[in-house]
């Protein structure tokens, strides 16, 4: 049984008014000091002032309210509450933070009491923690361990409150009340005591979660801790599937005043994050969050990220373009192309099979010369009996048209292989009409590097017998295993086991 350490180390905010931020630093030699702020989880420059005699001061007019930090040579921080008050806090410039003393502002010496109790308490819940993972669980000390773990965390939640009760104004108050999980009450049950909903508690939670968070007062962004509770409602409390997070990452952002930090923060945080994301699909994230609150295109919300350079802003819109027809659950663009000959044409609508894996690649790319003849095997031993096929587009401009058909023909490559071929492409130079009209492809076919977004091979999708996407950015081993589950055969013997797929053969 693993107890978790209720309580986060916290750091504050507040309101800015033109006061004096001053520290009195025992043993700091004469030297430049910054300044640093909190934007979530980031910490950023702020000001720069000179240290005479251990003395530095800097101008709060010039700082928004919120956990400010003093940044000391040897890359330590003295963090403090920035919230209309003047302040004088002494330490020393090794370990300023557990030595400070504030000498002046009301708010600090409430923040650093409770950081000194914060730090005390998880030190001492850490080593019996420790104790407990190797006590035998049906041993007396497990259960000694277990009840002084948790009559610990109850002190914590104990002491967050009172400081919350006796401080209401406080902007520490705010912050430790954002960072405490809301009170669960008994799940309902029926007259002989059955509980009617198991699921009452984990839902009651996060229908609450956000409860203790205002949501008006943008001083509280500007901590670790708004981001911390930010992460750990989309990762831990609901399922990793792109619909739900776009579902609650909507409903939540909404509620932001427009223009307000929050907004800013909470926007950025979610867009990128699952951009960034290595679970699959979730890049349709990226795309709604980029449609609402970066590009204005949805009816009932035209406003564009105030945030957001105006070159920086028309790329990701650019972007956001291309990705809405490459998500999950969408038909992509068709791609009209000839193949070797020069004269015969393809495209993948047409294909009657149960799956088709779209895979670009490039001949003298060499993650490709080593993937494609696996891909070729997959293909044969396994693929094509099963009524799945690969449409492959290969880069045949200029040399590489000689250069794609001899690996083709080389590597016996049986699957379909098409190309926009040197010939072609030159064609469609001098007037892309007449080839779109004459061959009955497309511009999109054509340009199917921007289209598919392929500036990095090789790249693959899987199709399923409509044509939606329902798989991408796999390497080898992935796409083998997951074809075998769609097609009810998962225990199947693996050509390419995941022990063997090399970090350089991934197919993005």
């Amino acid at each position: 049984m693993r107890i978790l350490f209720l309580a986060t180390f916290l750091t504050l905010t507040s309101s800015a008014f033109s006061q004096t931020i001053k520290f009195k630093i025992s043993d700091l030699p004469d030297t430049t000091v910054n300044l640093v702020r909190y934007f979530g989880k980031g910490l950023y420059y702020a000001d720069t002032a000179e240290a005479k005699r251990g003395i530095i001061e800097f101008d709060g007019s010039k700082q928004d309210a919120g956990i400010l930090a003093l940044f000391l040579p040897g890359e330590q921080l003295l963090e403090f509450v920035y919230n209309d008050e003047d302040i004088l806090i002494e330490s020393t410039a090794k370990n300023p933070m557990p030595n400070a003393k504030v000498k002046k502002s009301e708010e600090n010496k409430i923040f650093l009491d409770y950081v000194s109790f914060i730090s005390k308490e998880r030190a001492q819940i850490n080593v019996m923690q420790k104790e407990l993972e190797t006590t035998d669980k049906e041993s007396k000390r497990y259960e000694i361990l277990t009840k002084q773990i948790k009559d610990k965390n109850k002190g914590v939640i104990d002491y967050q409150r009172d400081i919350v009760k006796s401080h209401p104004d406080m902007l520490v108050s705010k912050m430790i009340n954002m960072s405490m999980d809301v009170e669960i009450p008994e799940a309902p049950t029926d007259e002989n005591g059955v509980v009617l909903d198991s699921n009452f508690r984990f839902n009651y939670f996060k229908k609450h979660y956000w409860d203790n968070v205002d949501f008006n007062d943008d001083r509280l962004v500007r901590s670790s801790i708004y981001h911390t509770k930010l992460q750990n409602y989309f990762e831990k409390t609901m399922v990793q599937h792109w619909d739900t997070i776009i579902k609650y990452a909507i409903q939540l952002c909404d509620q932001f005043p427009e223009g307000s930090d929050m907004l800013q923060y909470s926007v950025s945080w979610i867009t990128s994050n699952y951009e960034r994301s290595k679970i699959m699909g979730m890049d349709k994230v990226f795309v709604r969050m980029g449609q609402r609150y970066y590009c204005g295109k949805d009816e009932d919300r035209t406003a564009k990220a105030h945030w957001m350079p105006e070159k920086k802003l028309e790329d990701l819109c650019k972007k956001v373009d291309i990705d809405e027809h490459l998500v999950m659950g969408v038909v992509p663009p068709n791609i009209m192309l000839p193949d070797t000959t020069n004269k015969v044409w393809h495209n993948f609508y047409e294909l009657d099979a149960d799956y088709t894996i779209i895979y670009f690649w490039d001949p003298e790319c060499g993650h490709c010369k080593k993937i494609t003849p696996k891909l070729q095997t997959l293909y044969a031993e396994k693929l094509r009996d099963r009524n799945v096929e690969i449409f492959a587009v290969g880069k045949a401009v200029g040399e590489d048209f000689e250069k794609w058909k001899k690996f083709i023909k080389k590597n016996k490559l049986e699957f379909i292989n098409v190309a926009m071929t040197d010939s072609l492409y030159n064609a469609a130079k001098i007037d892309a009409r007449s080839v779109i009209a004459k061959h009955r492809t497309t511009l999109e076919a054509l340009n199917y590097q921007t289209t598919f977004d392929v500036f990095m091979t090789p790249k693959v999708f899987v199709l399923d017998k409509d044509k939606k996407i329902i798989g991408k950015g796999l390497n080898l081993s992935q796409l083998e295993e997951y074809l075998d589950r769609l097609q009810g055969v998962p225990e199947a013997e693996k050509l390419f086991p995941v022990e063997e797929q090399p970090k350089d053969e991934e197919i993005h």
